[in-house]
């Protein structure tokens, strides 16, 4: 049987539902938001009692399809205010849906300071204990897990972060190799996670055993699927080879990355955190320039840092090399993974901390350029002080708190790795989607700067409302397969890329869907979510960028963001 776990908080109850018929076609960001919308008072306090979390595999997980293994977790977010998706790689979606569970809901508070564990198998759910795991960081966490259940069980876990309900906090599970790394960072939904005082979830399970109604004409829509990302430039050749942060020079060059808190869109020390330096030194010390970051994923782009003190950081992506690199004119690649290190253990969101340690720069606090400096402040967010608590509260806390004004964020999200005023469809997308700030929602670098799924030129206005909304659109529905976004840039590039998709999920629930079908789920998808943020008290004011990227020229290019309101208001026009 199909099913979603209802577990209560409040009275400590775990209930195995029948999934109702309307959720059948949902997965993913199409059920975590459906299901916060349905049962979520947009009015009500993130972290009160009335949120819930939601925690879904996509539709494709739990199968052999391709790169399927994303898992979306999903709630009111403390961070912005509005609904939230936050998708992950690792271990967990595949085992859920293996398990036929389509949806976890987290719903109640308990009374009291005890903590809780939740361990899900083949025989049900049963709640525990985890006072004895309180305060310990998501590596440790996991590792005792592990020992305890097993070494192949996957283990979502939320850090002292979390615990604190810091607005910054985030949502991990691990990799196949136990890496508690693998996080629905965005949003602040760590902190959800906290305000029901439930410290870990373990889910010991096989994966691939969902059921596929067809088999055959499922393996062969797959077999196809793969094929066409290997024979990819992007999703077959640079990230298997670095991973995401193969970006990293790609966008220097095209004056795009933000440096210094978003003044510059160069950094001479670039090269210095890039992928193609990462995969040199991760070799080196023998770690790994590229792994899986979940089973079943043919692209291979995360990666696994040792570092000089002998910890592992796995991985360093693109935007958190650049939020502790060139964001903080820090060139240094260990300083960046002892940074990135810190936040998995702690349990942060390393762009939003990345922009917040940028806004503390610009008020003085530390200095622009000062590693060391930023590590010993992260290491203040384990410890609880004031200033730590700032920090892991995200950029929007910290640029009050210090009476700074340049702050790059959207709907109280920090703004990711790519400069609105050179990459204007990117631009567009984070100041109109539901989620804030998020280069993930539609991903207009493709055409601005990678030229994949076509061109628009990244410096004018005219086509990025366009972009953006073809690309918010496809992504809603990519969000809802259990797909990892980056099969997008071989989908844009090959007209049988979506088909394959749709031929899949045909085969796997017995449907005849066509490519509109999909099209029509991801505009649904939207259409849920800005109701939602529209009954907590949004408008359109807060579908504008901050003030200083249409007022500062951004060098080299020079230039400012200048799409028109009257055009940003047009996005949702579907």
């Amino acid at each position: 049987m199909v099913k979603v776990l209802r577990i209560n908080m409040t009275n400590r109850e775990i209930k195995s539902e029948e999934l109702p018929e309307k959720y059948a076609l949902l997965g993913g960001r199409a059920l975590t938001s459906q299901i916060v919308s349905d049962e979520v008072p947009a009015t009500s306090d993130p972290l009160g009692p009335f949120n819930k979390l939601v925690i879904a595999p996509g539709l494709l997980s739990g199968t052999s399809a391709p790169s399927s293994g994303r898992l979306s977790v999903g709630a009111k977010s403390p961070l912005t205010g509005g609904i939230k998706e936050s998708n992950a790689g690792g271990i967990t979606s595949q085992k859920l849906a293996s398990l036929g569970i389509k949806a976890l809901i987290l719903e109640g508070q308990p009374e009291g300071n005890d903590w809780y564990g939740i361990k899900i198998t083949s025989d049900g759910a049963e709640m525990f204990s985890a006072q004895d795991l309180a305060g310990k960081g998501t590596y440790e966490v996991t590792s005792l897990c592990r020992d305890r259940y097993g070494a192949k069980v996957a283990v979502i876990t939320i850090g002292p972060a979390g615990e604190m309900r810091l607005l910054a906090a985030g949502v991990t599970n691990n990799d196949t190799e136990g890496n508690s790394s693998r996080y629905a960072g965005r949003g602040g939904l760590g902190a959800v996670m906290g305000s029901k005082k439930v410290k870990v979830i373990v889910v010991d399970s096989p994966s691939f055993n969902a059921p596929v109604k067809d088999a055959e004409k499922f393996k062969e829509a797959a077999k196809k699927f793969s094929k066409i990302l290997m024979d990819h430039p992007v999703t077959g050749t640079g990230l298997p080879a670095y991973g995401t942060n193969v970006l990293m020079n790609i966008i220097n060059e095209a004056g795009t990355l933000p440096t210094r808190n978003f003044r510059y869109g160069r950094f001479d020390g670039a090269a210095g955190v890039s992928g193609e330096k990462l995969a040199e030194v991760a070799v080196a010390r023998g770690g790994k320039a590229t792994h899986a970051c979940h089973p079943g994923c043919v692209m291979r782009c995360s990666n696994i840092y040792p570092m000089p003190n002998g910890k592992v950081c796995a991985p360093v992506e693109y935007e958190t090399a650049w939020g502790f690199g060139p964001n903080l004119l820090i060139a240094d690649l260990d300083q960046v993974a002892m940074l990135n290190y810190i936040c998995n253990d702690v349990g942060l969101d390393t762009i939003e901390t990345g922009c917040a340690l940028g806004v503390l720069m610009e008020a003085g606090v530390i200095s622009f350029g000062d590693g060391k400096a930023a590590i010993e402040m992260l290491e203040e967010v384990g410890r609880g002080t004031a200033l730590g608590r700032i920090l892991g509260s995200g950029s929007v806390v910290a640029g009050k708190t210090y009476g700074v004004t340049r702050v790059p964020a959207v709907k109280g999200q920090g703004i990711p790795a790519y400069d609105p005023r050179s990459c204007k469809g990117n631009g567009v997308t984070y100041a109109t989607s539901p989620m804030g700030a998020d280069h993930t929602a539609g991903y207009a670098v493709t055409a601005n700067i990678l030229s994949v799924g076509g061109q628009v030129n990244p410096l004018l206005p005219e086509g990025q409302v366009d972009l953006s909304r073809n690309l918010q659109i496809a992504t809603a529905a990519v969000d809802s397969t259990g797909l990892c976004l980056f099969v997008a840039f071989a989908v844009l590039d090959n007209p049988e890329g979506l088909p394959a998709i749709v031929d899949m999920l045909n085969a796997q629930y017995g449907l005849a869907l066509s490519v509109d079908d999909v099209v029509k789920l991801g505009q649904q998808v939207l259409r849920v979510e800005r109701r939602f943020n529209s009954e907590a008290g949004f408008t359109r004011a807060d579908d504008r960028l901050p003030e200083f990227f249409q007022t500062e020229d951004l060098p080299p290019h020079n230039t400012r963001f200048d799409v028109s309101e009257a055009d940003l208001d047009s996005v949702f026009n579907f």
